[in-house]
């Protein structure tokens, strides 16, 4: 997408009208447009003023097939659900739609990576291709299990602890060493410098690039995003960083020279810029230029051939689309961007100097050299130099015996839940007192002692596996207390919160009383300059209801009874909102709420709420139960085969380590699909309308909760497809998937050469206060979903359309073959350009 293509989302309400509609036409529209409502409402007429939501009873999966249906007419406009939402009556509709476009400036030529033709690789290629990365990774587990093998037996070799722990610093610093180098050298000895070009998908060329991203993201030091560390590995790679930057994401940019980033950037957590995108068969790189001082928001998005001028903003929940730039000293919002008055930046810098970054990178280092490495690789060796007594287990003749396996079941039960009651004391403690000296609303300078206290926080209290076991159940709500959260006035549901929550800081962050939250919810607690922070109070209202991924900062300009769609931007300026929803990047007020899910509001309390929450609590710990049988066999199983490779260490070498480390990755994947499936009932799942607090959602709950986990590793390979299909997915033939996510597998229907890109979510559910509504989504053949897009449940992406990137297209959107769709909620853009060659 260009920015001509920008412009009609951007300075308009309305769309062009079609071909053939007189710019006076507006009564014939309006007659036209209330023909076909009455037909998809099911009534004999619709009056013009009839308000669709308040009046018809419709709602949004209504009125997307209202929308669909106009556009297949050719004597009417085309109208989006953006329309739909601010123009709630036949009437008003039609004099926008009818309305002549203002006049806009002359748009600038289309980015080159547009011009891309779409290609199709054979069968036999995309297979040669995963048998070429299957030998590239087995190899490369080999080469690590000769060197782990090797270490191993130094570091246990050492005659007491003190000697094997000073072994274990020095075998784990060198390897620590070579992992995060390795990396460095493939990116410059396979690729050299990167340039804007077009890599064809499951080609040669493909095999480098692909080979060097894994190795980049998979980097030890990707875990420093925030350190002056992370800067210096994106230099390594070739990036162009300036003095005093701050990049916070960990989402690794790939190619590194294409990216520039200027002095004193602020670059927050949760950004995508990786330098590149697929589409239609092509891997397309380009440059991504951010001037001096730039601000870029949290979940945000920055497409190819994007950029920022000197002391730009680009507001939270955000994105660049290809060809477009904020201009210097200018604020943006939206997806896609547009201008806007917000200052997003309002931390003062402070002073910090090089040498306050040089002794927070060093001691970082340090901790890393002298703790964590040594424990990572040589913790088995120091637990059996401290207990020589385990020692004996590995070297029994009979490795798989009963004897071995009452053993090692035994300890995998003491070590997985004593890890997990560990960590919830752990996380429950230790930050209370971490915290003690961070105040709210107080600046600190970055890289010193409050910085370091800060992160720590965070870090330890955003564990991804204890919030995914405790969420979408009543004991959320207890975690979230015990990690320090104001839930004090919350009314308990059964669904308060998802399986997906993170924050800044849980002691200044807090939710009202009758609020439910679903999944992707981030709490914005922290502001950052490039030498500075400060922390806030973040304070969701009561009676609320979040959708999925909402970015919410401490300056939120929501109170009392506000939905919240997904992937709404949160206003951080205005009059507070009330009694109303928001859509959309940047948002705009929708109804609350409407007919169809208000129709369960008679569960929500009283005597029949609390006797079906004690049925849902009942049916919530019978699927944590099984969750943490299922987790417990996968870590008997795989410290079994581990085990028993140490015993047969010494016949068969590194071979042993190598096969242990296949077989739990095989078996992992395996216990992860027939778990999901069983979870299902080996059954298909089926659309549903339902309350909260009847079985059918308390069964998908548990399906939610065993739901497969996406290995990074497969990612780009045809082995991402494979597992979907073995998943539920239907079709994907030679799918090309770099990251996607798809909560209902079976629900799912992909056509040919479908490219998925990274942070694509194929959504099929929604809940919305009570209501649970859940529906099938159809990806045609040889269709693109841009990077961090999502599709809702209901919708049909019609053979060879495209969906912009950061796009959210609404629940029963129906999208027409070869059109292009962009925009937070997506509308249908200008025809493709002329296509072009591309060079090979």
């Amino acid at each position: 997408m260009n920015r001509a293509d920008l412009a009609s989302t951007t300075q308009r309400t309305g769309t062009t009208p079609a071909p053939g509609i007189p710019a006076d036409a507006g009564a014939d529209v309006e007659g036209r447009l209330a023909e076909v409502l009455a037909e998809v409402v099911g009534t004999d007429r619709v009056a013009a003023d009839s308000n669709f939501f308040d009046d018809l009873g419709a709602d949004s999966m209504v009125m997307a097939r209202f929308c669909a249906r106009a556009r297949k007419r050719e004597d009417l406009p085309s109208a989006s659900m953006k329309d739909i939402y601010r123009h709630q009556t036949v009437r008003s509709l039609a004099r926008a739609l009818t309305a002549p476009a203002p006049a806009s400036v002359a748009a600038p030529p289309a980015a080159p990576v547009d011009l891309v033709p779409p290609v199709r690789t054979g069968t036999a290629g995309y297979f040669l291709c995963g048998a070429v990365q299957l030998l590239a990774f087995l190899a490369y587990v080999y080469a690590s299990a000769t060197v782990i093998g090797l270490g191993y037996d130094w570091v246990t070799a050492g005659s007491g602890l003190v000697a094997s722990y000073l072994r274990a610093v020095l075998f784990g610093g060198g390897l620590l060493l070579a992992v995060c180098t390795v990396p460095i050298a493939a990116k410059w000895t396979l690729i050299g410098r990167w340039t804007p070009r077009a890599i064809r998908i499951w080609s040669p060329g493909y095999l480098r690039f692909w080979l060097v991203k894994t190795l980049i993201q998979l980097n030890p030091l990707a875990l420093f995003a925030g350190s002056p560390v992370y800067t210096l590995y994106l230099r390594a790679l070739g990036a162009k960083i300036g003095r005093g930057t701050l990049i916070l994401s960990a989402h690794v940019p790939v190619c590194t020279d294409l990216l520039t980033v200027g002095d004193g950037t602020v670059v927050r957590k949760n950004v995508l810029l990786s330098c590149y995108r697929a589409q239609a068969g092509w891997i397309q790189t380009g440059p991504v230029t951010l001037g001096k001082d730039v601000y870029v928001g949290e979940q945000t998005v920055l497409d190819i051939h994007t950029a920022m001028g000197d002391r730009a903003r680009l507001g939270h929940a955000s994105s660049l689309h290809p060809g477009q730039s904020v201009p210097a000293g200018q604020s943006w919002h939206g997806s896609p961007v547009q201008p806007c008055t917000t200052e997003y930046q309002t931390v003062e810098p402070v002073r910090c100097t090089p040498w306050h970054r040089f002794f927070f990178g060093a001691t970082q280092l340090l901790a890393a050299l002298l703790l964590y490495a040594p424990l990572t690789v040589g913790g088995a060796g120091l637990l059996i130099a401290a207990i020589p007594q385990l020692g004996a287990l590995t070297h029994t003749p009979t490795a798989f015996g009963w004897t071995f396996l009452a053993s090692a079941l035994g300890m995998s039960f003491v070590l997985y839940f004593g890890a997990l009651l560990a960590g919830l004391f752990l996380v429950s403690t230790l930050p209370r007192l971490l915290h003690l000296p961070l105040k709210a609303e107080e600046t600190y300078r970055l890289y010193g002692l409050h910085y370091s206290l800060h992160r720590a926080v965070a870090r330890l209290t955003n564990s991804r596996q204890l919030t995914w076991l405790f969420g979408d159940s009543s004991a959320i709500t207890c975690y979230l207390r015990a990690l320090g959260w104001d839930l004090s006035d919350v009314e308990q549901t059964g669904s308060n919160f998802g399986a997906k929550v993170e924050q800044d800081d849980p002691y200044l962050s807090g939710v009202g009383t009758g609020t439910m939250v679903a999944d992707w919810l981030s709490v914005l607690n922290a502001d950052y300059s490039g030498s500075s922070f400060r922390l806030s109070k973040v304070q969701i209202g009561a009676n609320n209801f979040l959708g999925n991924r909402i970015a919410y900062p401490a300056r939120g300009r929501t109170g009392d009874n506000v939905l919240l769609a997904t992937k709404a931007m949160v206003p951080v300026d205005g009059p507070v909102r009330h009694d109303t929803g928001l859509l959309g990047s940047p948002s705009f007020e929708i109804p609350r709420t409407v007919e169809r899910d208000a129709a369960f509001d008679h569960l929500r309390n009283g005597q029949e709420l609390r006797r079906r929450l004690r049925a849902k609590n009942r049916h919530n710990a019978v699927t944590l139960a099984s969750f943490l049988l299922v987790r417990w066999l996968q870590a008997f199983v795989v410290l079994t085969l581990f085990w028993a490779a140490a015993s047969l260490h010494d016949l068969l070498g590194a071979a042993a380590i190598a096969l242990a480390t296949v077989a739990s990755l095989l078996f992992t994947l395996g216990l992860t699909v027939v778990s999901e499936r069983a979870a299902a009932g080996f059954r298909r799942q089926r659309p549903l309308y339902c309350s909260i607090y009847h079985p059918d959602f308390w069964r998908h709950e548990r399906f939610w909760k065993h739901a497969g986990t996406q290995l990074q590793l497969l990612n780009g390979t045809p082995f991402k497809g494979l597992f979907w299909r073995a998943l539920g997915v239907r079709g994907g033939r030679r799918l090309f998937d770099d990251g996607s996510s798809m909560p209902e597998r079976t629900l799912i229907t992909l056509g040919e050469d479908c490219t998925l890109n990274h942070g694509v979510v194929l959504h099929c559910h929604s809940q919305e206060d009570g209501t649970f509504k859940s529906d099938r989504i159809t990806v045609g053949d040889g269709c693109t979903i841009g990077v961090g897009a999502l599709v809702h449940y209901g919708s049909t992406v019609g053979d060879g359309a495209v969906i912009g990137a950061d796009s959210f297209l609404m629940k029963g959107e129906q999208v027409t073959p070869g059109t292009r769709w962009a925009g937070n909620p997506a509308r249908e853009l200008a025809p493709r350009p002329a296509k072009a060659a591309v060079p090979e």
